[in-house]
């Protein structure tokens, strides 16, 4: 069990020693000091946003059309009804992941908390 939890964490620590580094390549001209912090833990959060956005709207995904298949399986007069149906769902579960995608777009490119780290 503890080699599974080896690789996340270590993608994980990867990931935020890169998006601290990043942000300090970027912003360290202008910024101060605790900016650094800001702009890196803004990339992990929105890194985690999309993550366990998509993670969420994937296993949605999987479950409404492993059942619409059995159900397609059990009723084949009932294919069409099954498949829009399946396909309406498919798209609202989708809209989620869409929704999360404009949350890392708005932390990462018009940060609304960005002026109250960033020294003027």
């Amino acid at each position: 069990m503890r080699k599974n939890w080896m690789l996340p964490v270590m993608m994980l620590m990867f990931a935020v020693m890169t998006s601290a580094a990043w942000a300090e390549g970027t912003a360290a001209a202008k910024a101060a000091d605790g900016s650094v912090w800001f702009f890196g833990l803004t990339c992990l959060g929105a890194g985690l946003a999309i993550g366990l956005g998509t993670v969420g709207t994937g296993i949605g995904m999987g479950n409404t059309v492993g059942k619409a298949l059995e159900a397609m399986a059990r009723q084949p007069e009932m294919f069409t009804t099954f498949r829009t149906i399946m396909f309406i769902g498919i798209a609202m579960i989708e809209s989620l992941a869409i929704y999360a995608l404009a949350i890392v777009f708005l932390l990462l490119y018009s940060n609304p908390f960005k002026d109250l780290f960033l020294a003027h």
